[in-house]
């Protein structure tokens, strides 16, 4: 049994770029403290590179897209089988050119087809009972 019941999404990008924005933000915390705009500017570039390391880690696997993974990948050393391909919904995945696909990109299980919107115009139609007349 695994020592958790819930995926809580504990992944090596996670906690790499957890720790990379903690130094960022300690950096900056003592330049305010010393009143360094050296030491405050230092500390908000470690948290952007904190960002890019964490996305990076992500389209390398080792992060996890929205949503529940398998339970075979909840432990934080475990690679994510679906990082290639791209998750659907995934903001980083997206903004490096995977995830959602065209439609005529593919046909394969993945591909996600347009939704057409439904127009209405005019009344609402009514439904009149096969075999019988209707009633005006």
């Amino acid at each position: 049994m695994s020592a958790h019941q819930y995926d809580h999404g504990h992944t090596v990008a996670g906690w790499v770029g957890f720790a990379i924005a903690s130094v960022g933000a300690g950096v900056a915390g003592l330049g305010v403290c010393t009143v360094s705009g050296v030491l405050i500017a230092g500390g908000l570039a470690i948290g952007l590179v904190s960002l890019l390391v964490t996305w990076a880690l992500h389209l390398a696997g080792w992060g996890k897209g929205p949503g529940v993974r398998p339970r075979a990948e909840w432990g934080w050393r475990v690679r994510d089988s679906a990082a290639p391909g791209g998750h659907e919904e995934c903001l980083g995945c997206r903004l490096a050119g995977r995830g959602r696909r065209a439609a005529g990109a593919g046909a394969g299980a993945g591909a996600v087809q347009p939704v057409m919107p439904v127009q209405r115009t005019g009344e609402p139609e009514t439904v009149a009972a096969v075999g019988t007349d209707s009633v005006k």
